[in-house]
């Protein structure tokens, strides 16, 4: 892997750009994203610039590119956030100034659709962030979960050692973002498991690549922010699987196909996120969530038995589309203790 660079963090005051990389949801569901926006400024103390298509649907991929190229051009700008995921994200890739993009890093942050962005920024040697979006976790019903809101914080501002910590109490179930009543109260929270450990009999440590799995698998395929895959050896890899709720035979698939190509097996470690259960779309009950988690898990354990099977790998991790959420560094050092249980990153 290219030596990731950590770019210079932002301090509170200073300005960082709002920017729709996959749709402008903010201008057709504007009260997750407002309350998002007022949170940045006032409990971050940071100054937000929007973009001609963060509140755009329908925006071009030529024109989104030409958001992010800007944000990372203008020297005021000390961090890039993303409003939302989405869909189509890929075809942005090719619009983008490498060159530009390279000569003035920025911290990047957002998950989901924005994996893409994620992984091309890391391509470019450039350590981004797997988190924080303003729709989603700054713009949380009732108040920012503290978690997510201490892990947000370390990223944008600190630049040292982060313990991921293992939280009671998870949400994945959401209100309607077009009913003002939604966001007087707090999401469901349910019982969190503890994290489930394989292989936990060393202490590895490596830079972090991954993101959301169906986005990944995509960027294999069209290999637009991938490397050879020596380059990856000896990192680590978090994944994580959102809203569209993959099957377990989906997971395994895409993993298997990562282990054909000889990248599997590069990593030492791996974290692997707890698995969104519930979308608008498809409601499971108990047993059947149930189900799917482990059934995800056996997948998972199924693909690093037969390519990569001395990986420790830790499962449930909270840092993919439940809630609370915790950031990770792509590109960035992350520890994994396995005789300790515990895992530490470096913002």
């Amino acid at each position: 892997m290219i030596a990731p660079v950590y770019p210079p963090k932002p301090k509170p005051g200073d300005s960082v750009a709002v920017v729709s990389p996959s749709r402008g949801l903010p201008g057709d569901v504007p009260l997750p994203y407002e309350l998002g926006l007022r949170r940045l400024q006032e409990d971050f103390g940071l100054r937000t610039v929007e973009y001609p298509t963060t509140r755009t649907m329908g925006a071009s991929a030529q024109a989104r590119a030409s958001d992010i190229n800007a944000a990372f051009a203008d020297p005021q700008i000390k961090a890039v956030i993303a409003s939302v995921g989405g869909s189509d994200q890929i075809t942005v890739l090719r619009h983008l100034d490498r060159d530009l993009i390279r000569a003035n890093p920025k911290p990047f942050f957002g998950y989901s659709d924005n994996t893409n962005l994620v992984l091309f920024l890391c391509s470019l040697g450039i350590v981004s962030f797997h988190g924080g979006m303003v729709m989603t976790q700054y713009g949380r019903p009732g108040k920012l979960h503290p978690m997510t809101a201490e892990s947000l914080r370390a990223a944008l501002f600190t630049s040292g050692e982060f313990e991921l910590r293992q939280p009671l109490m998870f949400g994945e179930v959401l209100g309607s973002w077009q009913d003002p009543q939604t966001f007087d109260v707090e999401p469901y929270m349910e019982p969190a498991n503890g994290w489930n450990w394989h292989n936990a009999n060393r202490v590895v440590e490596g830079a972090g690549w991954g993101g959301d799995l169906e986005i990944v698998s995509w960027q294999l395929m069209a290999g637009l922010a991938m490397q050879p895959v020596e380059a990856y050896s000896g990192g680590v890899l978090f994944l994580e699987t959102g809203d569209s709720m993959p099957s377990a035979e989906q997971a395994y698939v895409i993993m298997r196909n990562m282990g054909e190509r000889g990248l599997l097996e590069q990593f030492s470690a791996l974290l692997m996120g707890r698995p969104k259960t519930w979308s608008r779309y498809r409601t499971l009950d108990a047993e059947q969530k149930t189900q799917f988690r482990q059934g995800q898990r056996e997948a998972v354990l199924r693909a690093l038995a037969e390519y990569a099977p001395r990986a420790v790998a830790v499962f449930d991790v909270d840092l993919g589309h439940t809630d609370p959420q915790l950031v990770i560094p792509c590109g960035g050092t992350i520890r994994v203790d396995g005789p300790e249980r515990r895992v530490f990153v470096t913002y």
